[in-house]
């Protein structure tokens, strides 16, 4: 009997520090993969922020040149292939927005009007031309800097990419780098404004 207790007693030890090993290992892991979740999700929110910055580059050339300073980058496979920038004033041309001209610029580089496995960044949400643009030309996401409260068609004014059905959908994120996509567009108009005052002020 006290040999059956024994083994009894060794065999729920055994067992007893296996389970323990076992349950470990286990939270381990667990914390493995939520620490590599939020890596990943933190190199996505990386990623975003680092293209809607190139995006950014753009839309400061066209403030240097005194256009609306509106950016768009193309992006496919994690490789730019199409930067651009508004040239509306520039070229008298009011189709020359910077997602248009990106859209161009990316057909061009890949010898296709589809541009399926792609993605755009842009600094100010798309117009209805623009947001047309996207559908026409299967454009996959599209990632927004700031919205653009009176002709933007993404969600502002109305949304054409989501509340009408068309045979191609662009999905959408908002918000990304939306200070500093905001604040390109503020300082520009008031200094547009300045500018315009000081003209007058001079007569």
């Amino acid at each position: 009997m006290l040999i059956l207790i024994n083994w009894a007693h060794k065999f729920f030890c055994l067992n007893f520090k296996l389970a323990t090993i076992l349950n470990i290992c286990y939270y381990i892991l667990c914390l493995k993969w939520i620490n590599c979740k939020v890596l990943y999700e933190r190199i996505m929110i990386l990623d975003k922020e680092y293209y809607m910055k190139l995006a950014l580059k753009e839309a400061k050339k066209a403030y240097d040149e005194l256009e609306i300073p509106v950016g768009a980058v193309i992006v496919r496979d994690g490789i730019v292939i199409a930067k651009a920038y508004n040239k509306k004033e520039k070229k008298q041309d009011s189709t020359k927005h910077a997602e248009i001209l990106a859209i161009q610029k990316a057909s061009k580089k890949l010898k296709n009007w589809r541009l399926c496995d792609c993605d755009m960044y842009v600094t100010l949400e798309p117009c209805s031309m623009c947001a047309g643009a996207l559908i026409q030309s299967r454009i996959r996401k599209v990632y927004i800097g700031t919205m653009d409260e009176k002709t933007g068609s993404c969600g502002s004014v109305f949304n054409l990419l989501k509340d009408y059905k068309f045979n191609h959908n662009v999905d959408i994120e908002y918000g990304v780098c939306k200070e500093d996509c905001e604040k390109i567009l503020k300082d520009f108009f008031k200094e547009l404004r300045k500018n315009k005052k000081n003209k007058y002020t001079n007569i």
